[in-house]
């Protein structure tokens, strides 16, 4: 597969502009659009049957998040586990930090919710993480490497 740009995640959302002021304020994301898809263009792109609503946010990377409300909101989806890994399908989404405490310090003051405690957990010699749950529930893991040439030497 030859990509032409970087990769995209669309989060399906039931309140979107609290998910946009969680990504854009507390993480620093930056707020690229924000469109509405009538229903006729939803329903052929087996999207939504009643149209949605999608703003799209970028990292300071350039990956981009694709927040997306249906009309209506979206329906009950599967609730909240203790372990990440407790069910199938997309568990996290991992953002790769240069500074984990300020990071932690940062997600702290804008009252986030912790699934690892407040201090970063090393879990390899020099790999630092945290896992929090951003206001709808969905799962982000933000890791600092003690030297990402080792972990991405593509990106050296």
């Amino acid at each position: 597969m030859k990509m032409t740009a970087p990769i995209e995640i669309g989060i399906c959302c039931r309140d979107l502009d609290r998910l946009m002021a969680f990504y854009v304020d507390v993480l620093g994301c930056q707020a690229v659009n924000d469109i509405h898809v009538p229903p006729k263009k939803a329903a052929d792109a087996s999207m939504a049957e009643g149209g949605y609503r999608v703003a799209r946010i970028q990292t300071p990377r350039g990956e981009r998040l694709k927040l997306i409300q249906p009309a209506g909101g979206p329906r009950d989806g599967q609730a909240a586990e203790r372990w990440i890994l407790a069910r199938g399908g997309i568990a996290y989404i991992t953002f790769i930090v240069d500074d984990l405490k300020a990071m932690n310090a940062r997600l702290k003051e804008a009252g986030v919710a912790f699934l690892t405690g407040e201090d970063p957990v090393e879990v390899r010699p020099e790999t630092f993480l945290t896992f929090v749950r951003d206001p709808e529930g969905n799962v982000l893991e933000f890791v600092e490497y003690g030297d990402i040439r080792e972990y991405r030497p593509d990106l050296g």
